[in-house]
C-alpha cells in the first residue's frame, strides 16, 4: 500500500469539495511515481464524453478520447486528469488541436517512453473527425511509426 509520503503531488484524489475548471488548464495535471520501473506495460484512460467546443461557431463538440501510455518514472493521476480532459469544455479548438494539445501536456508532464492519445468524435455535417497523435522516446520511435500506420488503417 503506498503511503502519503509516496504521493506528495496528489491533492485532488480524495479531496472535498474540488471544483471543476471552466477553462483549459494543464497545470491540474497531478502525478505520483511508478513503482514498477522493472516492467514496461500500458496505461488505458478512456474518457468517453469528453466534450469541447468549435473554434468558428462555439457549437459544443462531443467525443470520446483514449489515452495510452507506457510510463517511466512518472504517472499522470486519474482524478486530475479527469478534471484536466473536464477543462476543455469551455475551450475552442479543432478535434485535432484538442488531441496535439492533450499528447503534449501529457509528455510534458511525465516524459513517459511511449504516449498516444485518439479522439473519436461524434459527426458534425454528416462527417466523423479521428485525429490521433503520439510521441515515443528513442527506444520507441519503431513503435511511434507503427502505431501511426495502425491508426490510418483504422480509419
Amino acid at each position: 500500500m503506498r503511503t502519503d509520503d509516496e504521493m506528495p503531488g496528489v491533492t485532488l484524489l480524495g479531496a472535498a469539495g474540488v471544483k471543476y475548471p471552466t477553462d483549459y488548464d494543464p497545470n491540474i495535471l497531478e502525478t505520483f511515481k511508478n513503482k514498477h520501473l522493472d516492467n514496461e506495460y500500458v496505461v488505458t484512460f478512456n474518457c468517453p464524453e469528453f466534450t469541447s467546443l468549435c473554434p468558428k461557431t462555439g457549437q459544443p463538440d462531443f467525443g470520446r478520447i483514449m489515452i495510452n501510455y507506457i510510463p517511466r518514472e512518472d504517472m499522470v493521476e486519474s482524478k486530475s486528469l479527469k478534471l484536466y480532459l473536464f477543462s476543455f469544455r469551455n475551450h475552442g479548438d479543432f478535434h485535432e488541436d484538442c488531441v496535439n494539445i492533450i499528447m503534449k501536456d501529457l509528455v510534458k508532464l511525465m516524459n513517459p517512453r511511449y504516449l498516444e492519445v485518439s479522439g473519436m468524435f461524434t459527426p458534425r455535417g454528416g462527417i466523423s473527425i479521428y485525429p490521433f497523435a503520439n510521441y515515443g522516446d528513442d527506444e520507441h520511435r519503431d513503435m511511434v511509426k507503427a502505431r501511426r500506420l495502425a491508426a490510418m488503417r483504422l480509419q
